[in-house]
């Protein structure tokens, strides 16, 4: 397993802090705290567009099922008279400073890799930019009544109408420090301040959401060959040892996802966002390779006869989505 980019192991109880960490997590909070302060007194000037947004981000460096929530929410807007597009910095892009478009045939290393994912899985507009105001104008130019950003809690900048906190339901807020010395981009209090709290339990049923807490779980979908062929269910691979790749925030939630199914997993983390070459996946043995949507958008050149891209649908209570609605209609706005 590849440990690139994974988060130290104190962030989330294992071994003490280091006290550079400490002394450097006290600068990183009370420049944070000043940040905050500033817009709230109005020094800082935030932007409002003329038409909603709705914020989907994390309290946590880190991956937390923010991308399948998006997904599903750009979905949900649409089935309800919408038409979302969704804003997103694009994290990892080359040529970051360039806005751009992006779609399902971008190139995740000119688009991102998430936004290339929810192009692909939503047809929505999608536009990548580091200053999220103007990517929120671009779209609502092309004609889209309602703005989704994706991982733009902390980018205060652009009012809202709407912020939805995803809370990783297994790993939480980790030890409850700031960065660097724990995983929190802001203090853990800042999520009360949020409209709606999504614990994403991933399909473990011993997780269970708190007060004030919106359980989500995982469905997967079926196995799709990345070179072209017929999809085929979980199922079909149980009972069988497959290599599977996860370059995602929580790579274990996958794992155990396939395990669920009675697959037996010969796991490959790599680092969120990890940009794959052909040779990160010559594993030396001729198993099916099972991945996730948002790693094979990444190799879809170099793809294998027997790999398979894994969808994940995020799924949560039909109250959900009927309170989400009925506060996008309390704001002003409807479709």
């Amino acid at each position: 397993m590849s440990g690139r980019g994974r988060a130290p192991a104190y962030w989330y109880g294992e071994g003490r802090v280091p006290l550079h960490a400490k002394l450097l997590a006290r600068v990183y909070g009370a420049v944070i705290a000043l940040r905050r302060s500033l817009y709230r007194k109005g020094l800082l000037r935030r932007r409002r567009v003329e038409r909603p947004v709705v914020v989907v981000g994390n309290l946590v460096a880190g991956g937390s099922g923010k991308t399948p929530l998006t997904i599903a929410l750009v979905e949900r807007l649409r089935a309800a008279g919408w038409t979302p597009g969704v804003a997103s910095r694009g994290y990892g892009r080359e040529d970051a400073a360039t806005p751009r478009w992006v779609d399902a045939a971008t190139d995740p290393r000119e688009g991102g890799d998430e936004p290339v994912l929810i192009a692909t899985r939503t047809g929505a507009r999608v536009r990548v930019d580091a200053n999220r105001v103007a990517a929120a104008r671009a779209l609502i130019a092309e004609g889209c009544d309602i703005v989704v950003c994706d991982d733009g809690l902390q980018h205060y900048a652009l009012e809202r109408d709407l912020e939805i906190e995803v809370i990783d339901g297994r790993r939480r807020y980790g030890n409850g420090r700031l960065l660097p010395a724990g995983p929190l981009r802001e203090p853990a209090e800042r999520g009360a301040t949020c409209d709606f709290r999504v614990l994403n339990t991933g399909g473990n049923p011993e997780l269970v959401a708190g007060f004030g807490e919106w359980p989500m779980w995982q469905q997967p979908g079926q196995a799709k060959p990345m070179a072209g062929g017929r999809p085929q269910p979980l199922s079909a691979f149980a009972g069988q040892r497959v290599h599977a790749v996860a370059g995602i925030g929580e790579p274990e939630r996958f794992f155990d996802l396939l395990r669920s199914h009675g697959i037996g997993v010969v796991p490959h983390a790599f680092a969120d966002h990890h940009r794959y070459v052909a040779d990160d996946l010559r594993f030396g043995s001729d198993l099916p390779v099972l991945m996730t949507e948002k790693d094979a958008v990444k190799c879809r050149a170099f793809a294998g006869a027997r790999w398979y891209s894994v969808g994940i649908d995020a799924r949560l209570p039909e109250a959900f989505w009927i309170a989400l609605l009925g506060r996008l209609q309390q704001t002003g706005h409807d479709a």
